[in-house]
């Protein structure tokens, strides 16, 4: 990438594809925004531009480079990505990661190593927000050739006459008024949002679904 396009891209500002870094301190921190873009379609990371758009570049480039190359290998195996360096100044670099959208979704940053667990992230505006249990089914399934059919019922129904009058719905309220356990509320909206009926609103506190047609 060349720095007109860097700064092009800079211009834009923080975003659901893009992140800024000043250095790679904290790489693990650093793998929630790998996940995310990962999860939700792809985007840049770019080490050695501040949050406010400024473009110090990286005098080390080679150290940054090299901790996030181990700690991607340690913490996400599983990611796709394409690195590019950008010279700035004469002794200035910024590091530009390509994160490919992942074909196996969801992909987690690993921390248990023993277990091979970990969390997962999805990328909401300028954040990265842990995945909640409905976001990670969604994100399972949606690539999967088949399209999900569900069976207009009373559930269902419910669900349509609260919407009509309220923006969007979570999983507790759901199961409250439709007088369902928790588990089938969450697996019903996650089917009727593969279905293309609903569409999920992640949060950092607590997911939200609404009708799709109200959000597209």
């Amino acid at each position: 990438m060349h720095l007109r396009e860097l700064q092009k891209l800079v211009a834009q500002g923080e975003g659901f594809r893009l992140e800024f870094k000043r250095k790679a301190a904290h790489p693990d921190k650093i793998m929630r925004e790998v996940s995310a873009f990962a999860n939700s379609g792809g985007g840049h990371l770019l080490i050695g531009v501040d949050d406010n758009g400024e473009i110090p570049g990286l005098k080390y480039p080679d150290e940054d480079e090299f901790v996030l190359k181990q700690a991607i290998v340690k913490h996400c195996p599983a990611i796709q990505y394409e690195l590019h360096r950008t010279v700035v100044s004469p002794n200035r670099q910024v590091l530009v990661f390509h994160i490919q959208p992942s074909q196996a979704k969801p992909i987690y940053v690993i921390y248990n190593f023993k277990r091979n667990t970990g969390r997962a992230y999805v990328r909401v505006a300028d954040k990265s927000v842990q995945a909640s249990w409905e976001m990670r089914q969604i994100l399972r399934q949606i690539d999967l050739p088949q399209p999900v059919g569900f069976s207009y019922g009373e559930n269902e129904q419910k669900l349509v006459q609260y919407l009509a009058q309220h923006p969007t719905i979570d999983v507790d309220t759901y199961a409250q008024v439709a007088s369902l356990p928790r588990k089938t509320a969450s697996e019903l909206l996650v089917r009727l949002t593969l279905a293309n009926l609903l569409k999920i609103v992640p949060d950092e506190v607590r997911d939200t679904f609404a009708m799709r047609e109200n959000l597209d």
